[in-house]
């Protein structure tokens, strides 16, 4: 006689996503779904110790941009190592669907600007089996994942298929492109797709410095498009904007919200030149929701920071060029010629030509060690501008000592939004906002110089259990925020609680041994091409429909991940 459960998760402490008390229990699955939370449950085919450990549902990331490496990857990592079992790609109106064949080379350009992912990577990687949107969610429904897929409809893509070079150059769209742009955008979300995504910020530029084509996209054309989506009745806009004009700005989303009735949501960061500006956002997000706007803000767990080091994309001495002349040797023969004292000499009589790469990557103040785990608050103390005042050395004999450390590998911290007054008070104010998200992941982006996909991770470790210079936020609180949170402003409400009924999708966490290593380089993308990725120990199992496909931070093999097409109902729904 076959047994009730195909795996049974015995003796955990199950913190279930609802915001509830963590409870002792077990969880017994089956046929992809949980079947019973409860004690003494029957025997599973597979059973996992969890007892000591705890038990949450997996975490979902709304705005990763695995785009790319989801058509030839079937690991969608570091984002799986991380605890995440449902990621959304098609983030920031970048993407690589709809696309005529002789358009190719402008989205890949735009994706190695803005998201810091090498061409030759994508052009080696991408198989380019599709034309329409509709045609890449197939490519993509064809391939088993390590995690579940949702997509969204980018916008720079949709304007450049329907304009051109039109669309390139950022021309106002005629009411006829209009319709056409969001006829697509419609026929996404038909096919699937759970939003449509753009960008209206100056950061996001081609390698040449050319904003890419949403930029000054008019409130007709998002307003065509937003309609459209809402006759469908499905999907939210996913907006990142610099807000210059903060009020005129969210003024315009708000009225687009209107016309259209779907949610809105938009990424949230404190930038230095408007330091208190992210309140202001939030106080028009709240505003709005009390009126009955649904518009959402999207926050980062800790600083959006840049990593700086000799193996890697930058590092303080980026843009000399005694640097430039050995940037593309392998670390090795680096290595050889940073450790000779006349190389040396000559590098530090250099300048950077590039004003705001100087800037960026020079700033003594705001440079910090990474350390080893990896300190992402770190104090005005542990700066290299501090250190060097302390030691009596320059700034620049410090931070190229320390880079040298570990053969190459060690690695330099410079937080860019975020962390205005040194430390992630900001932030914390921002994750307990009734109307955020926990998000921003920004997996498979920016690959050669940050590593963010441990967000989620780091919740856990700084927020809940180390966080020693403010405020901590209580597990079955920062659980919840991070699954069921998450997956109701998706539409995917067949997940994020650990109840009878709900997707198998959950991660045993050794919560007392949960900590994050160091980023590293691992050169593993198509055409040889780097990455960094960061792994975290503690993860003692992640289960995805019902399989485990991580256990003890190793692969098993199985790969039950699938893309998700439009909202998922729940099981009272389903039923």
């Amino acid at each position: 006689m076959s047994r009730p459960y195909a795996l049974v998760i015995r003796g955990g402490a199950v913190v279930d996503g609802s915001g509830g008390e963590p409870r002792d229990a077990d969880v017994g699955i089956a046929d992809g779904l949980v079947a019973a939370v409860g004690p003494n449950l029957a025997a599973g085919d597979e059973e996992i110790d969890a007892r000591g450990k705890i038990v949450t549902p997996g975490f979902i990331d709304p705005h990763t941009h695995y785009d790319a490496q989801a058509t030839w990857s079937s690991r969608i990592t570091p984002s799986s190592w991380n605890g995440v079992t449902t990621a959304m790609i098609g983030n920031c109106g970048v993407g690589f669907a709809p696309c005529r064949p002789n358009q190719r080379e402008t989205l890949v350009e735009f994706m190695e600007g803005v998201e810091d992912i090498p061409g030759a990577v994508l052009d080696e990687g991408l198989p380019w089996t599709w034309q329409s949107f509709e045609q890449f969610m197939d490519a993509l429904d064809a391939r088993p994942y390590d995690l579940d897929i949702a997509a969204q409809v980018p916008h720079s893509p949709v304007r450049v298929f329907v304009m051109g070079q039109r669309g390139v150059e950022r021309e106002p769209a005629t009411p006829e492109d209009n319709a056409a742009m969001a006829e697509l955008a419609a026929a996404g979300i038909r096919a699937g797709a759970l939003g449509f995504s753009t960008s209206r910020t100056l950061n996001h530029k081609t390698l040449d410095g050319r904003p890419i084509p949403t930029l000054t996209a008019a409130e007709d054309e998002l307003t065509a498009i937003g309609v459209a989506m809402g006759a469908v009745g499905s999907g939210w806009l996913q907006v990142i904007s610099d807000f210059v004009d903060l009020d005129e700005e969210f003024a315009m989303l708000r009225r687009v919200v209107e016309r259209c009735r779907r949610p809105l949501a938009i990424t949230i960061l404190q930038v230095d030149r408007a330091p208190d500006g992210w309140r202001r956002i939030l106080d028009h997000i709240a505003e709005a929701n009390r009126d009955g706007l649904p518009i959402i803000g999207q926050t980062l767990t800790r600083a959006t920071g840049v990593l700086l080091g000799f193996e890697i994309s930058i590092n303080p001495f980026s843009g000399r060029p005694s640097w430039e002349a050995i940037a593309h040797l392998p670390l090795a023969k680096k290595l050889e010629t940073l450790r000779q004292p006349d190389f040396r000499a000559r590098l530090f009589a250099e300048e950077c030509a590039n004003a705001s790469l100087a800037r960026r990557v020079s700033s003594w103040d705001r440079l910090y060690p990474l350390g080893t785990p990896p300190d992402y608050e770190p104090s005005d103390e542990q700066s290299v501008a501090a250190i060097a005042a302390r030691e009596g050395k320059s700034p620049g004999d410090v931070a190229y000592d320390y880079l040298l450390e570990r053969d190459a590998k060690a690695m330099l911290y410079r937080p860019v939004s975020n962390y205005s007054e040194g430390s992630l008070d900001a932030v914390g104010e921002m994750l307990r906002h009734p109307n955020t998200l926990v998000s921003l992941g920004d997996g498979g982006a920016h690959v050669g110089m940050l590593c963010d996909a441990s967000a989620f991770t780091y919740m856990l470790v700084h927020w809940v259990r180390d966080r020693a210079t403010g405020e901590r936020m209580t597990l079955p609180w920062a659980v919840k925020r991070m699954t069921r949170d998450n997956a109701l402003a998706l539409g995917l409400e067949d997940r994020g609680l650990l109840r009878p009924g709900y997707k198998a999708d959950l991660n045993v966490i050794d919560y007392d041994r949960l900590t994050l290593h160091c980023p590293e380089p691992v050169y593993d993308l198509p055409s040889g091409g780097r990455r960094l990725i960061q792994r975290a120990e503690g993860y003692v199992a992640t289960v995805v429909s019902g399989a485990p496909v991580y256990r003890d931070g190793e692969a098993t093999g199985a790969l039950p991940g699938r893309l998700l097409r439009g909202p998922q109902p729940g099981p009272s729904a389903a039923a």
